[in-house]
């Protein structure tokens, strides 16, 4: 399962500003990566650290601004279609699953 994370944060204030900024530090350290300027995205392993990443997510939220979190599936989200520079990307893979020895 994939979580897409989509904010639109004001930041005509310095102290808006370090709020999207601080916000957008989180995700990252939750692992979340980049998809594109307001746009993050994660792998989860299933419903049970799905409703633990929105309750931190939740903790986390600035006082203002739109946030908007999304569910894929795993095969949902290898059929995003993508384009870069006018070209189409090659289909993301999903990533393999952990295993420890």
């Amino acid at each position: 399962m994939w979580i897409f994370v989509m904010f639109d944060l004001p930041v005509t204030t310095k102290k808006q500003g370090r709020a999207a900024t601080k916000f957008r530090e989180f995700l990252l350290d939750e692992g979340f990566e980049k998809s594109q300027f307001s746009v993050y995205a994660r792998f989860c392993n299933g419903k049970e650290q799905f409703e633990a990443y929105m309750r931190r997510i939740e903790a986390n939220l600035p006082d203002q601004g739109d946030v908007h979190i999304l569910t894929f599936t795993d095969r949902q989200y290898e059929n995003i279609v993508r384009f870069s520079g006018q070209r189409r990307k090659r289909r993301r893979k999903n990533p393999d699953q952990l295993a420890l020895f």
